[in-house]
């Protein structure tokens, strides 16, 4: 069972007009209007499901900078700013804990990627460093596994997905911000060229700018406006265990598992090194795009056609604003979970630290995630259309930068100056 979010009273009825949309009412989209309702600027949230229903509420809840290309840590170096300003900026707990995350590496070769990262961010002076293996054992007690090195950040830390996004949606509401779920936005309209309103199930809300923070679904509502967005999905099962005792607090991501304390006491625990690749229409399309990352990443990736293949073949591609669209159809985006990708995390996970025997598994869940050609985010305005802003294909890194690219994204909507360069992530890079 996918994790829930604390419920959040969300508003029943559209309004007719506002200054800035934001379709989607994931962690990126709810940051940005929190940003914006701040700032005092009327924004209105659209989400065609319940609030980070999806990849938000399922996420492991890493926030690092540890093995982040260079030129994306410095928005994760202002999101470690801003998830410590989160509770008084929500009055919440969001469970935000600086414990640090450590990288272990099996073989040589491993250990050299993770040498290479650390020289690639020197400049930057974020306190990691590389660990022997008697560090690891000293840091993380009571291990079996022989491991070449490690790479620590102390900085790096994690969150509670269950619990930012509702904290995050209730300040939203409380500073301005009005949120509606279950209400898909279909299309856009325009006059003299730019954006004018969107089209939504229930009707037309007319605004000034239009933030899509879609997720998975980005591609999929670019593409029936004639934009391409080269987005791939991969799947993540991930599994929670009971409360139980623990080497640490440290979240550990090892070659084939990761875990990390849960605030109930439990872990949660993925199998680090596979992800589900399920194939669909669009690796036809624009799988060439991809090459470089699945020479790289070939022996993680399990190709299958699935379920979720099925799914994406049914729905359609293109629709009118007067027909229901794909996003109605699919309120909540459920993968299957993989069990034998679970259960190959979890016993790699205790051959590596016994103490996991113990472990029992509470629930289990997978999430999609909507991956770029460089696996970096795109965060900026759309030339072809004026008025639309990007906040999407965050590679499984978008609940971490959360904050920082919600407020990048709500400078760009406004034209402020911006949290960060946003060079990075511009659209036009593909």
């Amino acid at each position: 069972m996918a994790p829930v979010i604390k419920p959040v009273r969300t508003s029943t009825q559209i309004p007719a007009a506002t200054r800035v949309v934001i379709i989607g009412g994931g962690i990126v989209g709810l940051t940005a209007a929190l940003t914006l309702a701040e700032r005092g600027i009327p924004v209105v949230v659209l989400e065609k499901g319940r609030l980070a229903g999806e990849q938000s509420s399922r996420n492991l809840g890493w926030v690092r900078k540890t093995s982040r290309a260079a030129e994306d840590v410095p928005l994760a170096l202002a999101a470690d700013r801003l998830w410590a300003e989160m509770p008084a900026r929500t009055g919440a707990d969001v469970g935000y804990r600086q414990a640090g995350i450590m990288f272990i590496a099996r073989r040589d070769a491993q250990m050299a990627a993770h040498e290479a990262w650390l020289a690639s961010v020197a400049h930057l002076e974020l306190g990691s460093r590389l660990l022997s293996a008697a560090e690891i054992a000293r840091n993380v007690p009571g291990g079996a596994g022989r491991w070449a090195g490690g790479l620590f950040t102390p900085s790096d830390g994690r969150a509670e997905p269950s619990l930012a996004a509702s904290a995050i949606a209730q300040a939203a509401i409380a500073k301005g911000a009005q949120i509606v779920e279950h209400c898909a936005v279909r299309s856009l309209t325009t006059s003299a060229g730019r954006v004018s309103g969107v089209v939504t199930e229930r009707g037309e809300i007319r605004c000034d700018q239009v933030l899509l923070a879609g997720g998975i679904w980005s591609r999929r509502f670019l593409g029936n406006l004639g934009i391409s967005l080269p987005t791939l999905p991969l799947i993540c099962s991930v599994l929670r265990t009971r409360p139980m005792a623990g080497p640490t607090d440290i979240a550990v991501g090892a070659p084939d598992f990761s875990f990390r304390r849960h605030r109930d006491g439990g872990f949660i625990v993925t199998q680090r090194g596979a992800l589900d690749a399920p194939l669909t229409t669009d690796h036809l399309r624009i799988g060439l795009r991809y090459r470089g990352q699945l020479r790289a990443a070939r022996d993680n990736l399990r190709i299958t056609l699935n379920r979720y293949s099925m799914q994406d073949f049914s729905l359609a591609r293109r629709w009118s604003s007067q027909q229901p669209s794909p996003f109605e159809q699919v309120r909540t985006l459920d993968p299957a979970v993989n069990p034998a990708l679970n259960q190959e995390a979890l016993s790699n996970l205790r051959a590596a630290w016994p103490a996991f025997a113990r472990a029992e598994i509470e629930a289990a869940w997978a999430g999609a995630i909507d991956v770029t050609p460089d696996s970096n985010p795109v965060i900026g305005p759309v030339a072809a259309l004026p008025g639309l802003t990007l906040a999407t294909g965050f590679s499984g890194h978008g609940f971490g930068t959360s904050p920082a690219a919600g407020a990048l994204a709500a400078d760009l909507v406004m034209a402020a100056r911006p949290i960060i360069d946003p060079a990075p992530y511009r659209f036009d890079r593909f």
